[in-house]
């Protein structure tokens, strides 16, 4: 299923989903930063994160491939992915077409088991449209050289 929704909605739309229902368990963060925290508790707390993650209903990893992952960070992130595979629902938000997440996760085989996780039984969204942040600062660039501020789609 596809849906076009407007680039400057997306990150709005994920993190509302975040605020679904008073009975659902939802943790929002971006990919960068589960990534940072994996990393830390790895060594410690891996049992006890897993056991938190797998409490949870839902578990939204959002702009994963601004950065890439070390080889650990990937390999925690398939863990993550993996317990998280038909036990509980999984948002993730990415700017990269699948076929450029081998250069976050640093290997094919690794990439092609985490997307056949992430898209059986999925639905995909497809955004299309400039990014809210660039309209934005174009806006504010145009209103200051001209002093009229400029209204724009």
């Amino acid at each position: 299923m596809k849906s076009e929704l407007s680039e400057n909605r997306k990150s709005d739309q994920n993190q509302a989903s975040g605020h679904l229902g008073a009975t659902l368990l939802i943790q929002f963060t971006t990919h960068r930063s589960a990534l940072r925290f994996l990393a830390v508790v790895y060594n410690r707390d891996l049992l006890r994160l897993k056991r938190q993650l797998s409490k949870l209903d839902l578990l939204i990893l959002d702009e994963l491939g601004y950065v890439p992952a070390s080889k650990l960070g990937a390999e925690l992130l398939f863990d993550v992915i993996s317990t998280a595979y038909e036990r509980m629902s999984l948002i993730v938000t990415s700017n990269l077409p699948f076929e450029n997440w081998p250069e976050v996760l640093g290997s094919e085989r690794l990439t092609g088991a985490t997307l056949d996780r992430l898209t059986h039984r999925c639905h995909i969204l497809e955004t299309a449209g400039e990014s809210y942040r660039l309209q934005d600062a174009k806006r504010r660039r145009t209103k200051s050289s001209s002093g009229k501020p400029i209204k724009t789609k």
